[in-house]
C-alpha cells in the first residue's frame, strides 16, 4: 500500500520535545521524544510484553518505561530494565527503531529497512537558508482521504479555475494546453499562460504592473512530495526559466504527504518565494491565503474519498488525469520492487 524506503514528514520540529508523541503513520504506531541532547528518538508504540502503547508510560533520562509492568527501552528500541526480573532481561523484548532527521524545520522518518535511510535521500530544497529569499512558516491540515488523492490534486492545474476561485484562479487556467514530462522519480506538468491578468492571490506580491506571463509547474515526486512552482513575469518577458528578467516573481509551494492509513493523510507544507526576505506581513498573507485554498482541496477530495470508495459507484477518467496515472503505475512499482516482487 505505501513505499516505505523513503523520508516521511512526522511532524514540525517544534512539535516534537520530552514529552512523547504517538502518532499513526503509513498504518503503523509510532512514538517519538527527544533525549536529554536534544536528538529525536522514534520508536514502535507497542511494548512486546503485552502490545501496551509504550507512549502511556513515561521518559526517563534517554528511555522510555512502558506503563504497565516497566520494562524500559532506549532510544534505539533495546529493552535495558526489566524490573519484574532484573537479572533476567528477555532477549526478545525489542521494539522497532525508525531513524529520524530534523532538517527544514520538520521532523523527517524513514518507516522501512533502517540500513537504507541514507540522509543523501532527503530532498533537497535549494535557497531554504538562502537570506535573500523569504518563506512562510510551514503548515498542517489534516485530510480525510488517501494520500493519492491530494498527490493527483497536486499534478492537476485544471481544477484551480473551479476550486480556488478567489484564490490561485486566474485567465487561462481552464483551458490552456498542459505539457508534460516523465522522470526518475515522478512527473512534471506545466504550462506558460500569456498576456493574462495575475490572479488575486498572487497580483499584490509581483513587482511590475499590468498584465503577465504566468508559468504553472506541477511536480509530483514518490512517495508523496509534490512541488508546485509559481512564475510571473511582465507580458513578453516568459517562456524561458533560465532567462527571467529581474522583475520576475517565482514562488515554490512545498508540499509533504504523510500516509496515516489507507483514508487519512497529514498534509504538510510551506511556500517559498524569491522576494522580501524579512516580510513577516508578506509571508502571514501567503500563508493564510494558502491555509484557505487547502481548506478548498480538503472539502473536494474529502468527498472525492467517499464517492471513490464505493464500489457500485463507476467512474471515468479524463485526459486530464494521465499524469496522475503514470504516477500511480509508478507508486506500484516501487512498493512491488520493495517487497520483492517483478515490476509489472
Amino acid at each position: 500500500m505505501f513505499i516505505r524506503n523513503a523520508w516521511y514528514v512526522a511532524g514540525l520540529s517544534v512539535e516534537f520535545g520530552r514529552d512523547m508523541k504517538a502518532l499513526r503513520i503509513l498504518g503503523a504506531d509510532v512514538v517519538i521524544f527527544r533525549r536529554t541532547d536534544g536528538s529525536a528518538a522514534a520508536l514502535e508504540d507497542a511494548c512486546p510484553h503485552r502490545r501496551v502503547p509504550l507512549s502511556m508510560g513515561r521518559v526517563e533520562g534517554d528511555r522510555i518505561v512502558c506503563g504497565y509492568h516497566g520494562l524500559t527501552f532506549d532510544g534505539a528500541g533495546r529493552c535495558v530494565a526489566a524490573p519484574t526480573q532484573p537479572d533476567a532481561i528477555p532477549s526478545r523484548a525489542r521494539v522497532k527503531s525508525y531513524p529520524v532527521i530534523d532538517r527544514y524545520e520538520f521532523l523527517w522518518i524513514w518507516m522501512g529497512d533502517a540500513a537504507q535511510a541514507d540522509p543523501a535521500k532527503l530532498i533537497d530544497i535549494p535557497n531554504f537558508y538562502n537570506p535573500a529569499w523569504g518563506k512562510t512558516d510551514p503548515g498542517h491540515l489534516e485530510m480525510a482521504c488517501n494520500y493519492l488523492w491530494i498527490m493527483e490534486n497536486l499534478l492537476d492545474p485544471s481544477h484551480v479555475a473551479w476550486v480556488h476561485v478567489t484564490s490561485f484562479a486566474g485567465g487561462g487556467t481552464d483551458d490552456v494546453a498542459l505539457q508534460s514530462e516523465i522522470t526518475d522519480e515522478g512527473v512534471i506538468v506545466f504550462r506558460w499562460i500569456n498576456d493574462r491578468p495575475a490572479p488575486p492571490y498572487y497580483a499584490p506580491r509581483l513587482r511590475f504592473t499590468g498584465h503577465c506571463d504566468r508559468k504553472q509547474h506541477y511536480e509530483v515526486r514518490m512517495p508523496s512530495t509534490a512541488i508546485n512552482k509559481s512564475v510571473f513575469a511582465p507580458a513578453g518577458t516568459g517562456g524561458d526559466d533560465n532567462a527571467l528578467p529581474e522583475a520576475a516573481f517565482v514562488n515554490y509551494s512545498y508540499n509533504f504527504m504523510t500516509p496515516v492509513d489507507a483514508a487519512h493523510t497529514r498534509y504538510f507544507w510551506f511556500q517559498h518565494r524569491n522576494s522580501d526576505p524579512d516580510n513577516e506581513a508578506v509571508s502571514q498573507a501567503m500563508f493564510e491565503g494558502a491555509v484557505s485554498a487547502f481548506n478548498e482541496d480538503r472539502r473536494i477530495l474529502e468527498a472525492v474519498q467517499k464517492g471513490m470508495s464505493d464500489p457500485a459507484r463507476p467512474h471515468i477518467n479524463l485526459g486530464i488525469d494521465a499524469g496522475a496515472m503514470r504516477f500511480r503505475k509508478m507508486i506500484e512499482r516501487r512498493i512491488e520492487a520493495e517487497q520483492g516482487a517483478e515490476p509489472v
